[in-house]
Parts: C-alpha cells; sequence; structure tokens
C-alpha cells in the first residue's frame, strides 16, 4: 500500500481485494487520531469511506488496476474530503434499489451523510475520483495528544479508543499466548483495551483542576504529552 504523506492529508494506493476496505478504515483512523474529530463524524466517515472504496473495487477493470484513496484535513474551513479513485470512466448514478434488492444503496447512503459529493475526471486522464466532503467543525491542525507506545502508558492519562478519549484506570503487562508481550489498560468506560505492548496509541494528560497544583497531571504523572 504505497503512501504519500503532508500536513493534513494522506494519499495511497490499494489493490482490488477484499482485506481493502478495513485497510482503508484503519488508515482513516490513523489521519484523524488526536484531531479532536467527534465520535459522529468518525463514524459516518467511516461509512462513507467504506461505501466510496467499495464501489471502487467493484468496478469491472483489470485486476493489477489498483484503488486510488485521499484522505484530508481542511481544519480552517472544518472539512474532511475523503476520495476514491478508479480506472472506469463514467458518472456512478444514485440508485433506488427494492425493499428485496440486497446491494445498490452504496451512493444513497453517501449523499445521505455526506455534506456534498461529486465525481471528477483523474488527474492522469484514466478513470474517475469520486469524493465526498463532510462537515468537521471540532478537527484541528495539530494533534491533542501524543502517539507513544502503550507500554509506556500509566493510569490517569487519556487514550484514545474508537474516537473517542478514555481515562486509563489501570495498567497491566502479561505475554500473549502466541509469544510477545501485550498492555492491557482498565479504562473508565467500556472494556479492558488489550493491545500489543509497542502498538503505539494516542495519549494526552489529565486535565487540569483549576484551583489545585497538585493535581496537575505535569506533576503526579509521568505523561508522554506534548503539554507538558
Amino acid at each position: 500500500m504505497p503512501r504519500s504523506f503532508s500536513s493534513n492529508e494522506v494519499t495511497f494506493q490499494l489493490s482490488r481485494s477484499r482485506r481493502s476496505v478495513p485497510r482503508s478504515r484503519a488508515a482513516l483512523h490513523a489521519v484523524l487520531g488526536g484531531r479532536g474529530v467527534s465520535r459522529d463524524v468518525l463514524d459516518a466517515a467511516e461509512l462513507v469511506l467504506s461505501e466510496l472504496v467499495t464501489n471502487a473495487l467493484r468496478v469491472p477493470v483489470s485486476s493489477d488496476r489498483q484503488v486510488g484513496v485521499r484522505i484530508a484535513r481542511s481544519p480552517t474551513v472544518g472539512l474532511l474530503r475523503l476520495e476514491a479513485g478508479d480506472a472506469r470512466s463514467g458518472t456512478p448514478e444514485v440508485r433506488a434499489p427494492g425493499d428485496e434488492e440486497t446491494g445498490g444503496r452504496g451512493l444513497l447512503l453517501v449523499e445521505a451523510m455526506a455534506h456534498r459529493w461529486g465525481v471528477e475526471e483523474r488527474a492522469g486522464g484514466i478513470g474517475k475520483t469520486v469524493w465526498a466532503e463532510l462537515k468537521a467543525p471540532d478537527i484541528v491542525a495539530e494533534p491533542v495528544g501524543r502517539e507513544v507506545s502503550a507500554v509506556i502508558v500509566q493510569p490517569g492519562q487519556h487514550v484514545r479508543v474508537w474516537g473517542e478519549w478514555r481515562v486509563v484506570r489501570t495498567v497491566r503487562i502479561g505475554p500473549y499466548a502466541t509469544g510477545g508481550l501485550a498492555a492491557v489498560l482498565g479504562l473508565d468506560e467500556g472494556p479492558a483495551l488489550r493491545v500489543p505492548a509497542a502498538e503505539p496509541r494516542y495519549f494526552r494528560k489529565r486535565p487540569l483542576i483549576a484551583g489545585n497544583p497538585a493535581l496537575d497531571p505535569c506533576r503526579t504523572v509521568k505523561t508522554m504529552s506534548r503539554e507538558c
């Protein structure tokens, strides 16, 4: 999956494989991690990107043709742009499938969830790019936390889990049955998070409690956040 990065966007190519849709979603989470995006926007973006990539993968072209994906943040105007390009020209149409049809609702979903969407010719002149923009008013240019290995987190820090911040209550390191070490993070809500000890996660410090310097997390917890 070749990639290119800039400060506010990432582009990459996906093979024509069923694994490409979850890979695109993983890339989306990586791009938006720590950027202040709400859970609702993240869920909508995940669904829209999945539909765009799925539609591009279904285009009848040779198996060696890859799908181009672009994820771009625009913090100044509060927009998130998602693109999927394929090697076939033309304009996809929004269908109104019958109740008994199991498919054909992808662009209906995109139209319903996106602020706007459209189709453009690819820059190289071969094929098209289907794009969608979502309103993301809370998106920020700089991450509000820092990506560090899970093994070094300590109780009291916040961890980014599926688009939301959770307070780490307990930390336990143990072996995986298949080998290697796992970090088991007990959270303030939901089940414990079990991840490879070296896996990068977004963490941030606890909020400062006004009027009580003793509870400043930069003094009471060893944190890797850039805010300290």
